[in-house]
């Protein structure tokens, strides 16, 4: 989940949803309230633990951080210089992740097909749209932090993408990398400004999760085939963002001082201005396509029912 965030155009919802996590995610959000205090002062840590499901949640958001720091500077480098098997990949995984969700989907009635159609015109509408310039104060990336981590959570809609939209990507990614070198090189000022920065963006992520996984939860109780369609059209068209060939139409300046596309449109390979990799790509369409599936498997293994 945490290498899919960092990836704008890719949800790290979608990789929840097929590793069978989802609903367990959401539910566990939804009931973490106050209520943890006082079942911990009655009952004790380890059941006030238990109950709330808290090693679940620790583990996961232990792994998206470890994997988003870890992974932010590798992806960034790939995504500059192999651009066509690394957004093919992705391609070839999100468009898996239709069929997968779309199968869950039990009746198949006008609503269902209304809600593909109004949110894959939604997402594709979303992928289209011009990123502003990046900002970079405290109630802006409060801000940020709580409409983003709403994106990463949906599947087909892309958190880090959100925050590009929002003009919050390069600040948030350049924050990451200082806060590494912060680390590395004991530099205190350099730490505390990024810590500072990241926990301005947490605060924010809390809130918006907190708040929307009690409607998200509410509707899987209530209307799951609904939000399944949903979500299958929000992945649908988001499939115009992770295309592997695109035309650059406008460029920006990143944290390092790189120039970087920043307004693209798609186009056919015959059309890419660059060798297309044709075989190349549709290689890691297919790796990534059966990536899906291999988590599929996995996720059946660990809930048998």
């Amino acid at each position: 989940m945490g290498a899919a965030d960092v990836v704008p155009g890719v949800s790290g919802g979608t990789i929840a949803f097929i590793s069978g996590i989802y609903e367990e995610l959401i539910e566990t959000i939804h009931k973490l309230d106050i209520g943890f205090l006082t079942a911990w002062k009655k009952e004790g840590f380890l059941k006030a633990w238990r109950h709330y499901n808290l090693g679940f949640l620790l583990a996961l958001f232990s792994g998206i951080a470890i994997s988003i720091l870890s992974l932010a500077k590798l992806i960034t480098w790939l995504l500059s210089n192999h651009p066509i098997p690394v957004w093919s990949f992705f391609f070839g995984l999100v468009l898996a992740s239709i069929l997968y969700v779309g199968r869950q989907i039990f009746k198949w009635d006008l609503k269902a097909i209304g809600a593909i159609i109004i949110a894959t015109g939604l997402s594709y509408a979303i992928t289209l749209a011009k990123p502003i310039e990046d900002a970079n104060s405290t109630w802006f990336l409060f801000l940020a932090g709580f409409i983003a981590i709403i994106a990463m959570i949906l599947p087909g809609i892309s958190g880090s993408f959100i925050l590009l939209l929002l003009g919050a990507y390069k600040s948030i990614i350049g924050t990451i990398s200082q806060l590494l070198e912060g680390i590395t090189n004991l530099d205190w000022d350099v730490f505390s400004s990024a810590f500072f920065k990241i926990g301005v963006f947490g605060l924010g992520a809390i809130f918006g999760l907190k708040i929307f996984s009690r409607a998200l939860n509410w509707l899987f109780k209530n209307h799951k085939d609904l939000i399944l369609a949903t979500l299958t059209g929000f992945m649908i068209g988001a499939l115009n963002k992770i295309w592997p060939w695109k035309e650059v139409l406008e460029y920006r300046v990143n944290h390092s001082g790189e120039k970087v596309p920043f307004l693209e449109k798609s186009i056919l390979p015959t059309n890419y201005a660059e060798e297309p990799l044709l075989w190349y790509a549709l290689v890691f369409m297919v790796i990534g396509f059966l990536t899906i599936f291999l988590l599929e498997k996995i996720a059946a293994k660990k809930n048998p029912s």
